[in-house]
């Protein structure tokens, strides 16, 4: 017993069904005075027993709140199955059969054999739920985004295809309902000795509704395999979008190989599964639909009989199978305890051979393969047993499918070509339940797992979203003002302030780490500010528009990435509608175009992944070159020129100081090469997340502070290469 459950707890369940049997007398006394109508009266009676066992269980279930967690999605399931069995079948019945046949099921509705069994069948079907898909227990009244009603939604822009799809099953479907059909209408003119035009018309029929069912299963499939592609490329499509619309600190917090594994492998895996399982759910539950309206249509006894019988009949394989599992399981724990013993003594082969233990490593390792040797001889037995029971279970059904099927055929209830049909129709439909028993585990599972590429989907953003504003005079004057910022382990930015004027070139130095490259991420946008305000025009940057605002404010860093496609692609990446004169013109701007020609390919020349196929002052070189022309009006270049050559490195700063686009153009240059940014207008010193200093190179220099002591390390070779100076500030960006 439970812990904290009651001592009569046990005994409730036990009244609940009295109190149930009880109240079926009851009702069924009330069916033997002359009300009107029986049938509908036993619907009544149905809804008050469904009622009554719900609330009754409910209140069993009160006494130990885990049972009533454990049960709470199956009670009323249960109570519907329990209530409204023999009124359903006496229902059908009364549509196809005589009114007193009909009536007389319902009139032992509450005998105690028929009371007994009907327990007995919802039992069965509850245990054998409980074995096929232990995990829809417990799981029902989670909230998952990942949920069927939400794939089938993502279908949507195909529905008249999966209208199409549907009549195509139907017509297949009911094709092969035509062979088992025939057969059985042949029986009966063979018994009655009926004429041969009959028996031609029925193997015309078959043909012709065999053909025409092979036809529509074939365009059934075609559609539906192109319409299941189509709806993979659409999902994986928005997928990669709403990952795209994310801000760039969750590209931070999530690897890389997680977010490439989410759009396509997950994506890839569940649309596959989803193409070959579904498309089986689909086909064999509208298979087994039709087997079993057909099987109604045939004989309404005889179709109880096997609603009865074939939960029993799968639930004996699983239970046993179950058996045959676990015995598995331990065959291959006690081989890898074998496989222990022998790793061990191979790796201290030299202690073995030094105490001369051969012979009792020897043993022990056989003592353990006799070990694994008696698991297998049960396996094997358990194995027999499990095939043994699944065919004995199935040739018991029909066994009894024929017992009462020829006491039918002699009552004259049935013929015995309805019963050959009905035999075949059986076979059919106990096999297509097989099949969606097996099938629904599989897709419950692909839906399962697309739950993390929902959440991507349905993840809101952590930066605003961007406004509409899209000036055409935009002037280029930004205003920074008291700004800051912090990453969870430290603050990078402290109240910072600073502006940049159009006309001017706007230098930023300072040593690794002290806030540079967040704060170049700031003016992207690729963040927000945790405090002040980030002004462009005296507009905060949130209210441009996302496509205009990154087309007027272009970035280059120290470590570019291009994209494996041409050089000219590159150059004209995001401004695809660039001519090849504005793209090589562009390259002359940062001299980027002497190399370019010296290629065997020139322009058309393949970067390779991430640039690789380049040096990597080439690839600074081409990323100028994609920022300019672009004729941004506020250029910020992140130690840009750290790889360049002399002669690229001049072309560049002659482009920066004395460009015809000077004048409208806003620069911020960030360079740890110091004699860069000799020539700029202002030049602000930044240090632990604070603009220490502001000055030209002259007033920085006569002030000997910050900034003069960074020169003069850098002029005595402290410094070293400034390839590296800024990794740690890429690294956080």
């Amino acid at each position: 017993m439970k812990p904290g459950l009651a001592p009569w707890a046990w005994i409730l369940p036990l009244g609940v069904v009295l109190l149930d049997y009880l109240t079926l007398c009851v009702g069924w006394q009330t069916l033997r005075v002359p009300w009107g109508s029986p049938l509908a009266f036993s619907w009544v009676v149905a809804l008050v027993r469904c009622a009554m066992l719900t609330l009754s269980a409910c209140a069993t279930c009160c006494v130990d709140p885990r049972l009533l967690r454990a049960l709470q999605g199956s009670l009323l399931p249960t109570a519907i199955l329990l209530s409204c069995l023999v009124p359903f079948y006496t229902s059908l019945q009364y549509l196809l059969l005589a009114k007193e046949d009909a009536l007389e099921l319902l009139h032992g509705w509450a005998r105690t054999d028929v009371f007994a069994l009907n327990y007995l069948v919802v039992g069965a079907v509850a245990l054998l739920w409980h074995q096929l898909a232990p995990q829809a227990q417990g799981e029902a009244d989670k909230k998952s985004s990942a949920s069927f009603a939400r794939l089938v939604s993502t279908m949507r822009p195909d529905a008249l295809r999966f209208v199409a799809i549907a009549v195509l099953l139907v017509a297949s479907t009911v094709g092969e309902m035509a062979v088992p059909y025939y057969t059985g209408r042949v029986t009966d003119w063979i018994v009655s000795e009926a004429g041969s035009s009959a028996f031609k018309r029925a193997l015309w029929m078959m043909s012709l509704l065999t053909v025409g069912s092979a036809v529509a299963e074939f365009l059934c499939d075609c559609l539906y395999n192109t319409t299941m592609n189509r709806f993979h490329t659409r999902f994986q499509s928005t997928v990669f979008r709403a990952v795209l619309r994310q801000e760039i600190g969750f590209f931070h917090t999530n690897r890389t190989g997680d977010i490439t594994s989410r759009v396509t492998s997950d994506t890839d895996t569940m649309s596959e599964a989803l193409s070959g399982d579904l498309s089986l759910l689909m086909w064999y539950l509208m298979r087994g639909a039709f087997l079993y309206v057909m099987m109604l249509w045939l004989s309404v006894p005889l179709t109880l009989f096997i609603t009865v019988g074939v939960p029993f009949i799968l639930l004996v394989p699983k239970l046993s199978g179950k058996f045959h599992q676990n015995l598995a399981l331990q065959v291959q724990e006690s081989l890898a305890k074998a496989n222990e013993v022998a790793v061990e003594t191979f790796q201290a082969i030299s202690t073995v051979r030094s105490f001369a233990n051969e012979d009792g490593a020897i043993r022990h390792y056989k003592e353990k393969l006799q070990e694994t040797y008696k698991l297998n001889k049960w396996e094997a037995v358990a194995y027999a047993v499990s095939m043994w029971t699944s065919e004995l279970s199935g040739l018991a059904l029909k066994v009894g499918i024929l017992l009462y099927g020829g006491r039918l055929v002699t009552l004259g209830s049935v013929s015995s070509g309805e019963l050959v049909t009905f035999v075949l129709y059986e076979m059919e439909f106990s096999t297509a339940v097989k099949a969606l028993l097996s099938v629904f585990p599989r897709v419950q599972k692909a839906v399962g797992s697309s739950e993390k590429v929902f959440e991507y989907i349905d993840r809101t953003p952590q930066i605003s979203p961007s406004g509409m504003l899209a000036p055409q005079d935009l002037q280029g004057h930004v205003l920074v003002q008291d700004v800051s910022f912090s990453y969870p382990d430290r603050d990078v930015l402290k109240g910072v302030s600073l502006e940049l004027r159009p006309g001017t070139v706007t230098a930023l130095v300072g040593p690794s780490g002290s806030g540079k490259s967040t704060l170049v991420a700031l003016l992207e946008r690729f963040f927000e500010p945790q405090a002040g305000r980030v002004l462009l025009d005296g507009r905060e940057l949130g209210q441009y528009e996302h496509h205009f605002l990154h087309q007027k404010v272009a970035l280059v860093s120290q470590v570019p990435v291009l994209f494996a496609r041409s050089l000219h692609a590159n150059i004209a990446y995001g401004s695809e509608e660039k001519s090849q004169e504005e793209v090589t013109q562009a390259a002359k701007q940062v001299g980027a175009h002497r190399f370019v020609t010296r290629m065997s390919h020139g322009y058309n020349t393949d970067a390779g992944e991430t640039g690789g196929q380049i040096s990597g002052g080439q690839r600074q070189g081409i990323a100028i070159a994609r920022a300019l022309i672009r004729d941004p009006r506020v250029l910020i270049l992140d130690d840009a020129t750290s790889a360049l050559d002399t002669e690229s490195q001049q072309q560049v700063e002659k482009e920066i100081y004395e460009g015809v686009a000077r004048s409208r153009r806003s620069v911020l240059l960030i360079s740890h090469r110091l004699h860069s940014v000799e020539h700029a207008d202002r030049i602000l010193v930044m240090e632990d997340g604070e603009i220490r200093e502001e000055g030209t190179h002259e007033q920085l220099m006569e002030k000997r502070g910050t900034y003069w002591q960074l020169v003069q390390r850098q002029q005595n070779g402290a410094e070293g290469d400034s390839s590296g100076i800024t990794g740690l500030d890429h690294q956080r960006l």
